[in-house]
């Protein structure tokens, strides 16, 4: 007879049990996933979720106290330091049991015991759900009170576009005159070089035009002497 019975011996005695049961709970913590059957997987997360309870508190005799039942220096180490730090606003339900099907052989029920914290793929969707599934809902009352707040819903509605359109329209007056500037610039820089090039040929036509005079009163003054001769 099993009268009260609180947990499962698992088909072993205690010294095995428990020697089996710190090398799947030091296994766990250093692999963050075991495969093993749900009777096991069940015990264990009996096992082990009082041990993270208790590296959330790091102090010797806590060390001490954890290192009792897994004695696996690396799992305690790495239970204080990383586990503890992912786990610290957890209250509780640090593992998560994921059923895969029966064995072949045994026909025994298998699955994976994780670390919650430790699978992004189950913490992402969570996270994605609970921003996609906040709703504002309005509460019920009378006839007058859902009218009035349908119209400041429909006035607030209103206002909301009108607000997002002026934005908008200041950045195109902004960039319309960003392009007149720079077209007036341009045709400033422009003018500015087309007076330049006229200064200097007019300053390259000046002396031409000297040695052309200097050339013609050469000329007149030779036919006046030859007249006179």
């Amino acid at each position: 007879m099993r009268h009260g019975k609180k947990f499962n011996h698992l088909g072993r005695k205690s010294a095995h049990r428990k020697a089996m049961l710190a090398n799947m709970a030091s296994s766990l913590i250093l692999n963050k996933r075991v495969q093993t059957t749900t009777a096991k997987a069940k015990a264990l997360r009996i096992y082990i979720e009082p041990l993270i309870t208790k590296a959330k508190d790091d102090k010797t005799h806590s060390r001490r106290i954890v290192f009792k039942y897994l004695k696996n220096k690396e799992a305690v180490s790495e239970l204080f330091r990383d586990v503890a730090e992912r786990v610290s606003e957890r209250p509780g339900g640090y593992t998560r049991i994921l059923k895969t099907g029966t064995r072949v052989g045994d026909n025994a029920e298998m699955c994976f015991i994780e670390l919650v914290d430790y699978n992004e793929n189950y913490t992402t969707s969570s996270e994605t759900k609970s921003k996609t599934s906040k709703r504002r809902r309005r509460r019920g009352g009378s006839g007058k009170k859902k009218t009035e707040t349908q119209q400041q819903t429909d006035v607030i509605e209103s206002e909301v576009p009108e607000k997002e359109e002026e934005p908008k329209q200041e950045q195109a007056q902004a960039a319309e005159t960003e392009t007149k500037e720079q077209h007036n610039e341009k045709s400033e820089q422009e003018s500015a070089e087309k007076d330049e090039t006229g200064k200097k040929e007019e300053k390259e036509e000046e002396p031409k035009a000297e040695e052309k005079r200097n050339k013609e009163s050469d000329k007149k003054t030779g036919d006046d002497n030859k007249e006179k001769e």
